[in-house]
């Protein structure tokens, strides 16, 4: 598999930096709630002249389904192709559990605290965001009231519609809690929970569909894999889009783009030089932790070895940047490397002495700064 069978443009590789505060994931919740009625809330991104008499709303996330995929999907999802709406910025960096928890909580990863795929705790050991159970306590580690909560506490009922294999994960209560919780295993559970809460009454309903993020990681964005997820999603959507009851509105979003990766992209920490300690992250923004005064050493071979296939910061320059959001706690910022290396273009950084070696093998890969993984679609069914 190589990079050329995602058939992007050119211009998916110019970078986005997120839009907190106008134009986000951070932002769905919030408006998607004040349109619901939640005091507090406000409706940043305006969804209300298109939720006009709308009085309960579902929120489909996609993983994986970037606005630059869409184009290839398409052929097989016609569903998807009648959909209209606008595009919002994921969250940085554009990883799963940093976007699902931004959705959920309603506000940047610096304040949410859920700031990679992998990070390294106080202790020194690595959380691994997906694999998480409840050390630490995800009501500690991610302190932020979810909107979920906000909702159900103004009396707004909450539906969330996910695999079974989520329930109770500390992500999916990092994420998602305050909602009652629905078990979907597959695409036609979650269509039929996600009406059937629609159907019970007004409120707000939450449905997660990770197919097509697994299929692209595997066997490649294009792959006859992907394409089968692709349909997988329109099937999905079919149902939702034609059998919605009077008074709901279906927004679909997804929590990043992704593209494949090949060979030649593909670098190792361990070809980054000493004096590095620990790495966590992921393979498209990768954290790594130095040894005591070798940070600046680090930064340096960092910029030599990867040139302009990477932007290298440190700590402070990322969190001055803005990309985790105008706030970010000492405890949260710790959770970021001495030194952030944001891959540019079709490349990655394994690190193989720090988690498994499959990391390394898969064909499609997101999490950094591109367009193509920032840009996320909001489209809209009433």
């Amino acid at each position: 598999m190589t990079g050329a069978a995602d058939h992007l443009p050119s211009d998916a590789f110019r970078v986005v930096t997120p839009a907190y505060g106008g134009g986000s994931l951070a932002d769905l919740l919030p408006s998607v709630c004040a349109v619901l009625g939640v005091p507090g809330m406000t409706d940043t991104l305006g969804l209300g002249a298109r939720l006009d008499g709308v009085d309960r709303v579902g929120v489909l996330l996609v993983d994986g389904m970037g606005a630059y995929n869409l184009p290839l999907m398409k052929p097989h999802a016609p569903v998807l192709g009648e959909l209209s709406g606008g595009t919002l910025t994921s969250a940085f960096p554009s990883t799963t559990p940093v976007s699902l928890v931004t959705v959920g909580a309603g506000v940047p990863p610096g304040a949410h605290g859920v700031l990679g795929f992998t990070v390294r705790r106080p202790d020194g050991r690595v959380l691994n965001h997906i694999a998480w159970a409840d050390d630490p306590d995800p009501r500690r580690w991610q302190p932020v009231p979810t909107t979920l909560e906000l909702a159900t506490a103004a009396g707004v009922p909450v539906t969330v519609v996910s695999r079974g294999l989520y329930r109770g994960t500390g992500l999916s209560v990092a994420a998602n809690r305050g909602g009652r919780y629905h078990v979907a295993d597959d695409g036609p559970a979650v269509a039929e929970g996600m009406l059937a809460a629609l159907r019970a009454g007004p409120g707000l309903v939450y449905g997660y569909h990770p197919d097509l993020d697994k299929a692209g990681h595997e066997a490649g964005v294009g792959s006859p894999e992907w394409e089968a997820a692709a349909r997988g999603v329109d099937r999905l959507l079919d149902r939702l889009v034609h059998e919605l009851p009077a008074g709901a509105a279906l927004l679909v979003i997804a929590d990043h783009g992704q593209f494949n990766v090949p060979l030649d992209g593909r670098h190792d920490v361990a070809d980054l030089g000493g004096g590095i300690v620990a790495a966590a992250g992921e393979p498209r923004v990768r954290y790594l932790w130095t040894a005591d005064g070798a940070r600046d050493d680090v930064t340096a071979a960092c910029r030599s070895v990867l040139q302009d296939q990477a932007r290298v910061l440190v700590r402070e320059e990322a969190v001055a940047e803005g990309w985790f959001g105008p706030i970010v706690p000492p405890e949260h910022a710790a959770r970021i490397g001495d030194v952030v290396v944001i891959c540019q273009e079709r490349t990655i950084v394994t690190a193989n002495d720090w988690e498994p070696a499959s990391t390394g093998r898969l064909i499609a890969y997101h999490g950094s700064a591109t367009a193509a993984e920032m840009t996320v679609p909001l489209l809209i069914a009433r």
